[in-house]
Formats: C-alpha cells, structure tokens, sequence
C-alpha cells in the first residue's frame, strides 16, 4: 500500500511538471519528495537491522516523529560480540603508529561531515552554538586520542629490578572485548569520549547510544565505516539500557564494561553480573565530558592488562650482572 501511494505522489508530481512547462511557468511547489534517512546498527562492518525487527519512534520537541530507530535485543549484542571477538587479534597486532593513522582519519571525516553532525543534534533539540561546541570537541578529542595511540607503550611500560640474572619487562597489552553503554545526555560527544580510548589501546567494544539522542550514533558509524577501521572494532547498538544492561555485564566472553549513566540499579546489576568472570568495571557518572577531565592517557591505561617477561641474561664476572 505504502508503495502504491507513493506511485501515485510521483505520477501527480510528473503531471504538474508537465503542466508547468505547458503553462509557461515556474515549478516550484512539491517539486521532489524528501528521501529520510534509514537509521540501522552497525555490527562487524555492516549496517543491518536488529534481529527483533522492533524500533521505537524518536520524537523532538514538539512531539513530532523525526526517525524510527531499531531497538535491539540480547541477539544483536551477541551478534556483536562475535564481530568484536573476531576482530580483536587484527586490531591489536597492528603498529601502534597504524591505529594513530586511523583514528586520525576518523577525526578527518568527522571534519568533513561536520554540517551534517550539528543538524542531526538541532534536530534532537540542541541549539545551534551547543551543536556545533559540541561537535568541533568531539573532533578534537579524536585528533587527541590518535595522539597518544604510538605514545601511551613507552610512558607505561617499565623495566623492573630484580635479584636473579635477567631483564624483567613490563608493557601493557589490549584487554580485549569491552562492552560500554554510552552517555545519555549527548549524541556524538559521549560516543566518541567513550570510543577513542578504548580503540586507541587496541581494544575491540560493542556500544549501546544514547536512547533519547541516538542519530549521531548511526551517522558516526558511516564515519567509521568509510574510515579505514577494520569491520568489527567498533559496533554500534540502539535501544534501551534498561533491557540491554544486563546482556553488556553477564555475557562471559566480555572483559571490560564501561557504563557512562546515573542508574544506580543498573550500577550494582553490572557489578554483580561482572564478578561472574572477574570483569573490569569502570563507572563514569561524575565527570563531565565536554571538559578536559574527560581526555587523560589514564583512559587508555584503564583498558589495558600488563604482561611481565622475564628475560635471562649471563652473569659477567665478579660483578655477576651482565647481558
């Protein structure tokens, strides 16, 4: 039926066209019928829809419905764990100066596509200002990120003095799989202060957007997709926390959740539900993301695990040391 009426909305609209040239004059009203956006997931490199086949309406302001948005299920995070898993070895392996490159060239596209980013944030009600403050941090905080991803290794690795004959190393290395349920006040910005550091260190996440502010989310996604980031290290979930905090903690094949809300209930769930295979949790609920407290090294080192080696070395000697 729905295809039927719009036959008919572009028969009309060829009629008046020809009328209008017949008549000699301008065409200018209901001169083409507006293409919305479809806003999808994005999971392992691709956009699909969620398996539950449900979404729910987004509303402005004034109550007007300005996109459906899918509303996924314990399946789409599994789904999207599967595609994180099998990413995680690629991504981490690569040189570190490789990831900078990417996360730069992500900063590059969000660069480009900045208008786009601050009319989908006017659209969920933001001002113009905030709209565009709010992007060019975002941006920012992505260049900065990219920074640190070549930089972080030498500041935190160690070289440690032991007694017996050898070099004992300490480096950090990717935790693996990390599970975030982003902040809900903004739409790019807490996407992205939540994405970078996790990426940088050579993780791999599953992220669930903002519910009430979830367009930029989708849209960053085909900023991701086009940016060189291998499919899977970063999927990108829409829906509800109250249904999906519980798969994001108790899944057993997830290392680290990050939960960036207020939702004291959903707090202890995950912490318990994280104890079941001695997960990392990390709460942010007190720090304000548009400021600099939200950019730290500290953000990357909290993703990693450290891995000692212990290297033997010949004795030289009366001194006994030696290598």
């Amino acid at each position: 039926m729905r295809h039927a009426n719009t036959h008919k909305k572009i028969k009309l609209l060829r009629t008046l066209r020809l009328l209008s040239v017949l008549c000699g004059k301008k065409y200018e009203a209901m001169s083409r019928i507006e293409i919305q956006k479809t806003y999808k997931i994005y999971i392992g490199g691709q956009f699909p829809r969620t398996e539950s086949g449900r979404y729910y309406p987004l509303k402005n302001k004034k109550g007007d419905v300005i996109a459906n948005i899918c509303l996924c299920s314990r399946k789409d995070f599994r789904n999207a764990e599967v595609a994180a898993r099998g990413a995680q070895s690629g991504w981490g392996s690569r040189a570190a100066f490789n990831r900078a490159q990417i996360l730069y060239r992500i900063a590059e596209m969000l660069e480009g596509r900045k208008e786009q980013f601050i009319s989908e944030l006017v659209l969920q009600g933001s001002t113009l200002a905030a709209a565009k403050q709010e992007v060019e941090i975002s941006i920012d905080r992505m260049v900065y990120y990219s920074g640190w991803c070549d930089k972080f290794q030498a500041i935190y690795s160690s070289v440690n003095p032991v007694a017996s004959s050898h070099f004992n190393f300490s480096v950090p290395e990717p935790t693996g799989v990390v599970a975030i349920i982003a902040d809900e006040t903004t739409s790019l910005l807490g996407l992205v202060t939540a994405i970078a550091p996790v990426i940088a260190g050579g993780n791999t996440c599953i992220v669930l957007a903002s519910e009430t502010k979830p367009l930029c989310a989708v849209t960053f996604a085909e900023v991701l997709n086009s940016s060189d980031l291998p499919g899977g290290v970063v999927n990108i979930l829409t829906g509800t926390s109250v249904e999906l905090h519980e798969h994001f903690s108790n899944h057993m094949d997830v290392n680290t959740v990050i939960y960036y809300r207020n939702n004291k209930a959903e707090i202890k769930t995950i912490k318990e539900n994280a104890s079941l295979n001695v997960k990392r949790v990390f709460v942010y609920n007190k720090i304000n993301i548009a400021t600099e407290k939200a950019e730290r090294p500290y953000f990357i080192f909290d993703r990693k695990e450290i891995k000692t080696t212990w290297h033997p070395i010949e004795n030289i000697g009366a001194s006994k040391a030696g290598y």
